[in-house]
């Protein structure tokens, strides 16, 4: 069964949504609302444009973005496995006894 929580990159531009790739570490935020006026891309010099820029700045909340990511993340933590990992510093050393060159005799 897929991920419900994953999709590819032409998904999700048509799905509203707040999305981050892990690789890319990129988060993009999908928002079908605003209401341009589309007389201004009758023009010529954008016929056959796929995207427009129509600014620099990010209109999105940084406090909510950071909400919404702090939440996702305490939501969906790896699973927590009841092993306990080994790590090298932890190892205890054996030393091997060695027999002694002189032994007492009786």
């Amino acid at each position: 069964m897929a991920d419900p929580r994953r999709f590819e990159l032409d998904e999700l531009v048509n799905r509203p949504g707040t999305y981050f790739n892990p690789q890319t570490e990129v988060l993009v935020v999908v928002d079908d609302s605003p209401d341009v006026d589309s007389e201004i891309f009758d023009m010529e010099d954008y016929e056959g444009a796929d995207w427009v820029l129509i600014s620099d700045e990010t209109p999105v909340d940084e406090q909510a973005r950071d909400d919404l990511i702090e939440s996702f993340q305490s939501t969906n933590q790896p699973g927590v496995t009841s092993a306990v990992p080994a790590d090298e510093d932890d190892v205890e050393e054996v030393d091997e006894l060695e027999p002694d060159d002189e032994v007492e005799e009786l």
